[in-house]
Formats: C-alpha cells, structure tokens, sequence
C-alpha cells in the first residue's frame, strides 16, 4: 500500500520514532520550536516529547555543538539542528577537533561521540555567496565523521534513523528544495544503511553518479537522452563518507563511461574523489575519459541574472552524457516543461526559512 509523505514529514517521523525507542535521543538547534518547524521537519515534536527533549538553543553554533558532544559523552544520542550549513561554520573547531577524533584519541575507551548534526544547503531565491554553500566533501574529508545526503523522503526518513543509532558524529545535509517533495515512506522503524548507494536508474552507455538534489536533476534528464536511444545508469550515492566504492565501480565498469554530478564547486568535490578513483581503479575499462559537472568555481550570485546560468540542472546533465557519447540532443524539452523560475523549486517554497 501507497504510503505518500513530503521529506520533511519523513525527518520528523523519523525523530519521533527515534526518541520512542531511545529516551536518551534529544532533539535541539536553532529554530526546532519556532512557528514553522524548520521546514515542518520538527512538527509536533515539543508537543509529544516536551521541552526537557525538544528545545531551542541560543545562536552560537560553536557554544551548541559542544553542548551536544558533552551531553553525548554523558550518553545522550543528539539530534542538533543548523537551520543553514554556512552557520555551522563557526562550529568547526568543536566538530573537526573534538567530535571527529573523540574515538581515536581515546582508543575506543571513552564514550563515543553520539551526535547527528542536521545542516540544511541549498541555493536560489537570491541567498547569494554566503547563505548557499554546499561544504560536503569539506566533511567527507574529516576521518571520524560519517555524510549523509537523501535525496528521497525515504532515504530521509531511512538515513537519519541509521544516523541516530550510530555511534559516531554523523553530517546530516539535506537540500532545502527537497523539503515538500513526495514519495512512499515505509512505516515503523525503517532504516537505510550508512555507506550504501542506490542505483535509481539502469542502463549501459554511461555511468551517471550523484547525490542530494542533483539525483532528481539526473532522473529528470532520463528521458531526453532515452528518446536519443542513450541508456545509463544513475547512482545516488546517499552518503558522501563512507562511499559505497563497490557499487560506483561496478557501474562504472560495466559501462566504460563516468558523469560525476555534484552540488558543489568541482575543485576538491565530492566528484573530483569519484573521477580520480575511477581513473585509477577502472583506466583499462574505461571507453572516454571521466568527466564531472558542478558549479563553477566561484562564489554563488545573488542577481537572478547571473544564477540563472550558476547551477547545473537537468538539461546540462543530458547534454553532457550525450557528448560523451559523441551526440547532440535537443534539451528543449526538459526546459519547456518547468513552470518555475530558475532559482525557485516550485510554488510551494516561500522564502529560505
């Protein structure tokens, strides 16, 4: 049976179920009992679990990550919420230096660091250089930490249960677009494992790997490559660290050909680790040279003039797969088919918060 819910219901269904098993699971951050939720992804929470579990936290996002590694040494599962992965920022002294070796330096003795930080990236709607960052492979470079990003309600809700359970600092990103999108969400105490990809798509031309949004930019350019007579596999690699390397080079080899989408700029990315390691695990099975499709490497605009040719979107995707094949396709028809603005998801979104 069909069981439809936005991302943002799946995080909070998650949470919920998470703090039933465990009255140990806090919730807090900024903003998780304002008015609107943080995206209704906290809805109902204060109201089912009370203000000794569910509670906001004064803006030093430095002050409250160490609050949550100290609460999590003293055996509390933390669930701390950044309303903007830029604030975070200012955390990184407490996360990279504390939260991250905590288990090494201690030789496995200590408590661990039970801490799942929820950081929200995402672009457009003007949010400009400093509000719309996507730092994933600054993390997935920390050894300690563990990097999620869903891409699906079901991955959402699936992927932060995993991450609640776990006994390491686990970087929860979700991509403020995806917030109101829908899908099936199973019921009851459902879990994704850490670590493992998922190919959304089959085929053999090519190997398209990415994450996040982009895996919905992917999905989207299917089509226009299929009525090209071009085939290819996409996977969503759901977390950044650890990778799942089996299942992205068995793509890869079986298709000879790699696209290495990312939500980010493409020096130091996430997609530049998967091209290298493609290039030297997969070079005798490779029929082109890798190649990758990210942002470009400047800070991001805020004029809607300029961002609307910032982001790689689904007709950049179908038009890049198709060169490596040594094709030009008509993209026209992914972009007639948007009603929205370049920089905006849909109706639904009303501002950053």
């Amino acid at each position: 049976m069909s069981r439809v819910r936005t991302y943002a219901e799946a995080i909070a269904e998650a949470t919920a179920i998470a703090m039933e098993i465990d009255e140990r699971v806090l919730c807090f951050g900024l903003g998780v009992d304002d008015p609107k939720r943080v995206f209704g992804t906290t809805a109902g929470l204060l109201e089912r679990f009370g203000p000794a579990r569910v509670f906001d936290m004064p803006t030093s996002e430095a002050g409250m990550t160490g609050v949550a590694i100290g609460a999590s040494l003293d055996g509390a599962r933390c669930l701390m919420t950044h309303q903007r992965l830029d604030f975070f920022l200012l955390a990184l002294d407490q996360i990279v230096n504390n939260a991250a070796k905590w288990r090494y330096m201690f030789g496995g003795q200590s408590t661990p660091v039970r801490l799942v930080v929820r950081l929200i990236l995402g672009r457009g709607w003007g949010q400009g250089p400093t509000h719309s960052q996507n730092l994933q492979s600054w993390f997935a470079h920390i050894p300690g930490l563990k990097v999620v990003m869903p891409a699906s309600p079901a991955d959402a809700k699936g992927l932060l249960l995993s991450a609640l359970f776990d006994d390491n600092p686990v970087l929860y990103l979700e991509h403020r677009w995806l917030h109101q999108m829908q899908g099936d969400v199973p019921e009851g105490d459902y879990r994704v494992p850490i670590g493992k990809a998922n190919r959304v798509a089959d085929g053999d031309d090519l190997t398209i790997v990415t994450m996040s949004s982009m895996t919905l930019e992917a999905l989207h350019a299917l089509p226009c490559l299929r009525k090209a007579g071009l085939s290819a596999d996409v996977i969503d690699l759901r977390t950044v660290r650890p990778l799942d390397w089996e299942t992205v080079l068995g793509s890869i080899r079986k298709t000879g050909r790699l696209l290495a989408v990312d939500t980010a700029s493409p020096t130091c990315s996430v997609a530049a680790e998967i091209v290298a390691t493609a290039a030297s695990e997969c070079f005798d099975r490779l029929k082109a040279p890798p190649r990758r499709l990210a942002m470009p490497d400047f800070p991001v605009p805020t004029s809607p003039a300029l961002t609307a040719n910032f982001y790689p979107r689904a007709e950049h995707i179908a038009a890049a797969a198709a060169s490596m094949l040594g094709r030009t396709i008509d993209v026209e028809d992914i972009v007639a088919s948007r009603t929205s603005p370049h920089d905006v998801p849909g109706e639904w979104f009303k501002g950053p918060f």
